[in-house]
């Protein structure tokens, strides 16, 4: 695959490039990187490698219109190479540039399905090279490999509460849109596989499975560990010193808290029962005592007595 390099960097067009202007950057730069006119130069072959995939996708309409909605990253979780390179063929383009079709597509896949030595020179095979045939040849002998390049790759965000409470997302993969059942309590990396929406092989008609990676959003007042959620309480000097009875949030809804007297800053009150629901998780109120910056002359007054008293 091409990296993060954009197709349209790659042929160096602009985004609103004709058929006939993409057409015809990828000839000038495919005459001047091919192997043929570049022997030993691995540079040159990758750089030929790059602007085939780039072309082979900006040359098929529905290819072009995936990539410029979903932009590289999208587009290459949703495309394999075989998938790229389906249906590509240049070799009339090359024989009329005076190279042979064939040998393109053996230099880029390793020598599988390229010409034949005779005499010690490679003959060139002057046919188009159907590389839908190449792929069906390609996964058969890879076997359960093949299988892995069917599946499809895809992040998706969710608000923080949706993660706790469950929800139900519809999510496009271009042509087709799913429906996502995201079940109660799940947590950022988390995967959900859904079986048979993945991409399809044209050969067989089997199709892979479409695996989803959670990334939870953040939460205001909520923090995750595992199953345990965490807040954080601030309470006066004065009541950190006596003691007393707070409210704090929770997913079921606001609960009420004793602070016993002496509580030191960031100690945690646990509320058992009250993490992730169904989880097994609890909830921890970390307290911090609120040391005011600035006093009054009766608040000043009243600490010295106290200081005078030990405190």
């Amino acid at each position: 695959m091409a990296g993060k390099q954009d197709y349209y960097e790659l042929l160096g067009v602009s985004k609103t490039a004709s058929e006939e202007e993409i057409k015809k950057a990828y000839r000038k730069l495919a005459l001047k990187f091919h192997p043929d006119r570049n022997p030993g130069n691995k540079e040159a072959e990758e750089k030929f490698k790059l602007i085939n995939e780039a072309y082979a996708v900006l040359s098929d309409k529905e290819k072009r219109k995936q990539f410029d909605s979903f932009g590289m990253g999208g587009f290459q979780q949703r495309y394999s190479e075989e998938d790229i390179f389906r249906g590509f063929n240049v070799g009339d383009l090359f024989k009329d540039l005076g190279f042979g079709g064939g040998d393109i597509f053996s230099m880029i896949f390793g020598g599988q399905g390229g010409g034949r030595r005779a005499g010690g020179r490679q003959q060139r095979q002057q046919q188009p090279w159907d590389f839908g045939d190449y792929i069906t040849r390609e996964q058969q002998q890879r076997g359960p490999q093949a299988a892995q390049d069917l599946d499809l790759h895809y992040e998706l965000e969710i608000p923080f509460m949706d993660s706790i409470h469950g929800a139900e997302k519809r999510i496009s993969l271009g042509a087709e849109e799913v429906n996502v059942k995201i079940p109660k309590g799940i947590a950022s990396g988390k995967k959900l596989r859904l079986k048979g929406k993945g991409n399809q092989d044209r050969t067989t008609g089997r199709r892979g499975d479409l695996y989803i990676t959670m990334k939870v959003g953040e939460h205001p007042v909520f923090k995750r560990t595992g199953n345990d959620l965490f807040v954080t309480r601030e309470v006066k000097l004065t009541d950190a010193l006596l003691g007393t009875v707070v409210e704090v949030p929770s997913i079921d809804g606001p609960k009420r808290v004793t602070i016993p007297p002496g509580v030191k800053s960031h100690s945690k009150v646990r509320l058992k029962g009250l993490g992730i629901p169904g989880q097994g998780g609890d909830e921890y109120v970390e307290i911090i005592i609120d040391i005011p910056r600035k006093l009054t002359e009766k608040q000043k007054t009243l600490l010295e007595e106290l200081r005078k008293e030990g405190l």
